[in-house]
């Protein structure tokens, strides 16, 4: 049998580079990840200038775990002679455009990490208890099978797109997450409607406003939510993004973990302090010596319907307290309507060995494992497609590191890093 790997990355987003950074130093542990990419990107289509992370630059891909890590932001600084730029702009939030750099350069760096291998199936072998994780080179079309002992999912989330909008995807109708790469196609729209006010919707509406004069167009801001309101940025608010949290989430019966999620948006689904009042800010200003600023802001609005016709897009819209429908006509419609984990196709193979819950959700334990069918003896560990089970926190870079040691310690069967016992001051439930 050819070369097993204890583990093999399907995807290399963050937190999978996360886990790769992390087990590089770690001895007798083989790993290897892929991605279809053929380099790494991170939401390419939102690196807007000015954008900045939600969290501090010490929510790497490893500090929180291990500071001393020569894959840390402070070590991409000093590699590329930014320290003292760095020191010297006081920036405790880096912006997202460097953040992707530092990510390209740890991918780029260590040599377990094969961009253009896309993941065409993960199969079970009974015979040799391993799993084979069958892969072509996007540019020559070869195939090769790795072999591994646990296989860690790392395939982020996708667009979600209302399936009223999804007849209209084009030119004319697209996801945020196109944002930078379709603006040209908003060149000569008179009206442009963002729907959605997640940090996504509230960076694609401040570009717009602030690029209003010079193409004169109107700019709507529609959302469900029942406000523009600030994501939660308190100190003891951002607890329930620590190991701590997580716990007594997990501790929930499910039933009360699916009502607690949809809850609690405004920690993970709403947009910063800072956007909301950069915002702000250009519609008082523009509104100097007139009457209107040419912008349209409306909580409460669900976008019931669409259909484009001869004069644009016409939405059917429904005001939620009110309970009263109306028509908004657009040019150009942006959909902030966010992500979300899907189920990869290259786990059709192992769809019967799965124990998915009732509702068709992986089935994950407290330390990211996947529940399986008895006969499967090696392991599927999963990041970011478990907040139903682990909480807000699913999403949250600053938690990253964390997840990625916890499987690397689950996977080696030892304690390859100590991680902390007690990460907030809230105690989150009664033990």
């Amino acid at each position: 049998m050819s070369r097993v790997y204890d583990l093999v990355g399907v995807g290399i987003g963050p937190f999978n580079l996360s886990l790769a950074a992390l087990a590089e130093p770690v001895e007798d542990l083989s790993t290897a990840f892929l991605d279809a990419k053929p380099e790494f990107s991170w939401h390419p289509g939102l690196l807007i200038e000015g954008t900045t992370l939600q969290v501090p630059f010490l929510a790497d891909l490893v500090t929180l775990v291990d500071p001393t890590s020569r894959w840390s932001f402070l070590s991409y600084l000093a590699e590329h002679q930014r320290l003292f730029p760095f020191y010297f702009a006081e920036n405790f939030h880096i912006s997202r455009r460097e953040y992707d750099h530092y990510c390209r350069w740890v991918a780029e760096s260590l040599p377990s990490c094969a961009f253009g291998k896309r993941v065409t199936a993960v199969r079970w072998n009974a015979g040799d208890e391993v799993f084979h994780v069958d892969a072509e080179d996007i540019h020559t079309a070869q195939r090769e099978t790795l072999s591994a002992r646990s296989v860690v999912l790392g395939v982020g989330t996708e667009p979600v797109v209302p399936e009223t909008m999804r007849a209209l995807l084009g030119k004319e109708v697209f996801h945020a997450s196109e944002y930078l790469d379709r603006k040209e196609s908003l060149r000569g729209a008179e009206d442009v409607t963002v729907i959605g006010s997640g940090q996504s919707g509230a960076e694609v509406a401040l570009d717009l406003l602030r690029a209003q004069e010079q193409a004169d167009w109107r700019v709507r801001w529609l959302t469900r939510s029942p406000a523009f309101a600030p994501m939660e940025y308190s100190k003891l608010g951002l607890e329930h993004f620590t190991p701590d949290y997580t716990r007594y989430f997990r501790a929930l019966p499910q039933e009360i973990r699916d009502q607690v999620v949809p809850q609690q948006w405004q920690l993970y689904k709403a947009s910063s302090a800072e956007t909301l009042a950069a915002i702000h800010d250009v519609l008082y200003e523009r509104s100097v010596g007139r009457d209107e600023t040419g912008a349209d802001l409306m909580p409460n609005v669900a976008v019931i319907g669409a259909q484009r016709d001869d004069d644009g897009i016409e939405l059917a819209c429904r005001h939620t307290e009110q309970e009263r429908d109306f028509t908004v006509r657009t040019d150009r419609v942006v959909l902030a309507t966010g992500f979300a984990a899907n189920r990869p196709s290259c786990l059709e193979p192992l769809s019967e060995l799965i124990d998915w819950d009732e509702s068709g959700r992986y089935q994950v334990g407290e330390d990211y494992r996947v529940a399986l069918r008895p006969e499967v003896t090696g392991d599927i560990y999963v990041q970011n497609a478990e907040m139903h089970s682990h909480g807000v926190g699913a999403p949250d870079l600053g938690l990253g590191a964390h997840r990625a040691a916890t499987i690397i310690n689950a996977a080696s069967q030892r304690r390859a890093y100590s991680l902390p016992q007690r990460t907030a001051f809230t105690t989150f439930g009664v033990t």
